[in-house]
């Protein structure tokens, strides 16, 4: 007979805190924590802030993030229309860990760049047909 802990686990497939980091582990969630760590930012102040992503999936990720209970929307009667986004005191708590990940992609991408190259070109003297 197996017996199912009580506690979470991400390696059991039917826990929730696989969702979670299937959240907190989305690329546009880490940059968007790491943006709002330094502030409260209105959506074309993030927009501009983060190349690359689209106001579809900034929307999104926002949505997503709001849902979560890790950011918070503040609209503001006026018009046109103001809607700032902060961190809750919840999504505050990622700000340590989301932001080394963050350090630690900018620090190491050389070097995991040479690593691809060099990996690349191993397969090429390996593999002359691809």
């Amino acid at each position: 007979m197996v017996r199912e802990s009580s506690s979470p686990s991400i390696l059991n497939a039917q826990c929730g805190s696989r969702l979670v980091l299937e959240r907190i582990a989305d690329r546009w969630t880490a940059i968007l924590v790491y943006t709002l760590a330094h502030g409260t930012r209105r959506y074309s102040e993030l927009q501009r802030e983060i190349s690359g992503i689209s106001q579809k999936m900034l929307t999104q990720t926002l949505r997503s993030l709001e849902r979560d209970g890790l950011v918070e929307r503040k609209v503001y009667p006026v018009v046109p229309p103001r809607v700032e986004y902060t961190l809750t005191p919840l999504g505050q708590t990622l700000i340590e860990p989301l932001g080394a990940i963050c350090r630690w992609a900018e620090t190491h991408y050389p070097e995991m760049e040479a690593a691809r190259t060099r990996h690349s070109m191993e397969q090429a003297l390996t593999d002359p047909a691809g």
